[in-house]
């Protein structure tokens, strides 16, 4: 069957077998569909859809189109985690050395930004020197040495993947369920892993608008994983506002460092030891979540999760002063100017899509494949929805190259930051809990300004 036959298929509701997909992605693999018709086959998925068969069938010819990550000798487990995507989302910079301090090995895969989300990678990278682009084996012989490794998706893991990720980006096509699925599982399964943590963000900053569709990305993803022997665990998080207070590239460098030393904003910490937890009992560490974030607090006020962290910056080219002083290392931004309150009032929103728009705007986002970021450019919030603030009072720091691009950021945070009269009730920073035995709700805390769940789940 030709790609025109498949894009006629599926444009009119029609089911594409098994064997269609897999001849699919060997050939998207291979370099010899055009653009023009991949993009049609992308547009006619997202408003038709997959059925279930046909996500497991995507899933697999994209991982099959590629090599694995060969760790299985390693007498370690291996888990890593994954986020759908947010603003000012850190967490797997601090997360990863982290767990492989507890002794869990994370062969980390990360992504690039996404339309108006920031990317691990990008980050990484405002680190002088620290290189993303490893070979499988050189991932596997670093995650054999350290433990750990922080790498970007390169030609041998799932390709017929990395062909898709860049056109969904270029049309539209982000928010589409079997399509975020098929393409986080087929990188994810590449790794060899016995347990992987799904991000999955959910609220005015999330790819998809309604619980219900994150729900079902989840389930589905948990499915995927099911079927590879992977159990996968998801959370439910809450991306009405940016996390944590850093947004930028190098900026939020400088704030994985500041809670790997034990400090940071508290519900950045708090996302980091939820999901170590999940991580260190899928790592068979300890079957207990409490024992396990005790020991992931252990493990950063001793400091051997900024130890980590430095292996993998030294291993991968990086700067180590990074992990001292990372101020002092990471491109720091030419204009700071302050974005103060119009009025006494309460925070009633922080809108993270306008924030990550405006870091784009600004230029440090893509809005295509091949922009070059400035990994300097960005914003300090200073408020989160539900504080109350005075006339003239900073809500932000706007961190610019020149006044053109101040002006972008302003702009940004004039349609994010909303101040009105009435209180703003403290939002759950997780809602849910899903794994293969079912979802679980989580009840509300509102202690130190986080809100989460009431109690680890046994």
């Amino acid at each position: 069957m030709t790609l025109r036959d498949l894009i006629e298929r599926k444009r009119d509701g029609g089911h594409i077998d098994a064997a269609d997909w897999h001849a699919f992605a060997r050939d998207l693999a291979a370099g010899t569909l055009p653009d023009y018709q991949v993009s049609a086959l992308l547009m006619a998925i997202y408003f038709r859809g997959l059925t279930d068969d046909e996500t497991v069938a995507l899933t697999e010819g994209m991982l099959e189109s590629g090599r694995k990550l060969e760790l299985s000798h390693l007498r370690m487990r291996r888990v890593d985690k994954h986020s759908v995507g947010g603003v000012g989302d850190k967490v797997s910079i601090v997360l990863a050395p982290l767990v492989a301090a507890c002794g869990v090995a994370v062969p980390m895969v990360s992504g690039r930004g996404l339309g108006h989300t920031g990317g691990t990678l990008d980050k990484l990278e405002s680190i002088p020197g620290f290189h993303t682009r490893l070979s499988l084996s050189q991932a596997a012989a670093q995650v054999e040495r350290i433990g750990c490794v922080l790498m970007g998706q390169t030609g041998e893991i799932a390709p017929a993947d990395r062909m898709l990720y860049a056109l969904r980006d270029a049309t539209a096509t982000v928010e589409s369920i079997p399509l975020i699925a098929s393409s986080i599982m087929s990188k994810k399964l590449a790794e060899g892993l016995n347990g992987l943590v799904l991000d999955v963000k959910t609220g005015a900053g999330a790819f998809l608008p309604a619980l219900d569709d994150h729900l079902t990305l989840t389930k589905t993803m948990i499915a995927l994983g099911a079927r590879h022997d992977c159990p996968v665990v998801a959370l439910l998080t809450n991306m009405d506002s940016p996390l944590g207070i850093a947004c930028g590239n190098a900026n939020e460098i400088i704030e994985s460092v500041q809670s790997l030393k034990g400090g940071g904003p508290p519900d950045l910490r708090e996302l980091v030891l939820r999901f170590g937890a999940e991580m260190l009992v899928l790592g068979g560490v300890t079957d207990d979540h409490a024992d396990a974030r005790t020991r992931l607090e252990r493990a950063i006020s001793s400091g051997k999760a900024l130890e980590k962290f430095r292996e993998i910056v030294i291993a991968q080219g990086g700067d180590p002063g990074v992990c001292d002083d990372p101020s002092l290392v990471v491109p720091a931004a030419k204009l700071r100017e302050p974005y103060e309150s119009p009025r006494d009032g309460v925070v009633q929103r922080v809108e993270p899509r306008a924030v990550g728009k405006g870091i784009t705007a600004m230029g440090g986002g893509r809005t295509k494949m091949a922009d070059l970021i400035d990994p300097t450019v960005g914003f300090q919030l200073l408020a989160k929805p539900g504080d109350r603030v005075s006339r003239g009072q900073p809500l932000a720091t706007i961190l610019a190259r020149d006044a053109a691009c101040a002006a972008a950021g302003r702009a940004a945070l004039d349609a994010a930051f909303v101040v009105g009269d009435g209180d703003m009730p403290r939002l759950p920073l997780i809602s849910h809990r899903v794994t293969a035995a079912g979802v679980e709700k989580l009840a509300a805390l509102g202690a130190a300004g986080v809100a989460g769940s009431s109690a680890m789940p046994r």
